[in-house]
């Protein structure tokens, strides 16, 4: 049997409708896509032609794909683009300031900055990160999520994410399907706080008021105090 008449043999739309026939998933999945294109627009207007916007373009590309794939339950490649997605929004924090190190990224193979390293600057040299990033437990978030999904990507859990032994089986099945949107969910959420405390903190000033009120929308008042930014 091809691999053509294979894939095709897989009931697509059924997995579709099966994925997302549970309201509150779909909602939960295209409000997280929501704000990251809030973020997405606000950024680029703010930071115009910062080459380091191509990292938040990335990451809202890889929100995509990660729902899109998550929809098509082919769960595990989902948790790499939900990964993709904090990776490629870290890289944007550090890369935004750094012109120099995001030229020697494009042009030497052997140049790599790890999540650790620029987590590591942030607590160093971005102004109150530290304190700001408390008001979610950002690192620690950070480090547990990170740790659960790049287990995963590098096969470390076998099983849990795949609900199939082969093509033509891939269909909806839940534990692996609530894996897969709390994985995303939660990267999303986190690639949020990190902007809130870093990159969107700097550029506050900049964004437009309804932009400001989505961002913002559910942040207890603590929260906001911590942060040290506003709705207006």
């Amino acid at each position: 049997m091809s691999l053509l008449s294979v894939l095709k043999s897989v009931d697509w739309h059924k997995n579709i409708d099966a994925a997302l026939v549970n309201a509150d998933d779909l909602a939960r999945i295209e409000s997280a896509l929501m704000r990251i294109a809030v973020w997405s627009k606000q950024l680029e207007i703010c930071d115009k032609e910062n080459p380091a916007l191509c990292f938040i373009r990335e990451a809202q590309i890889a929100a995509q794909q990660a729902a899109a794939i998550l929809s098509l339950c082919i769960y595990k490649a989902s948790a790499a683009s939900s990964r993709a997605l904090f990776e490629t929004c870290l890289y944007y924090t550090y890369f935004r300031t750094h012109p120099s190190e995001l030229a020697t990224l494009v042009r030497v193979d052997k140049y790599y900055v790890n999540k650790s390293e620029l987590i590591e600057y942030h607590k160093l040299h971005t102004p109150n990160f530290t304190k700001r990033q408390e008001a979610f437990d950002l690192i620690g978030k950070i480090e547990k999520w990170y740790s659960q999904v790049s287990a995963v990507v590098h096969g470390q859990i076998p099983g849990a994410w795949n609900a199939h032994s082969s093509l033509d089986n891939i269909s909806f099945y839940k534990s692996a399907h609530d894996l897969a949107l709390s994985t995303f969910i939660q990267g999303e959420e986190l690639m949020h706080h990190l902007l809130l405390c870093t990159a969107g903190f700097e550029l506050w000033q900049g964004f437009a008021p309804d932009a400001k009120t989505h961002l913002l929308k559910g942040l207890h008042g603590d929260k906001k105090a911590i942060l040290g930014i506003d709705g207006k």
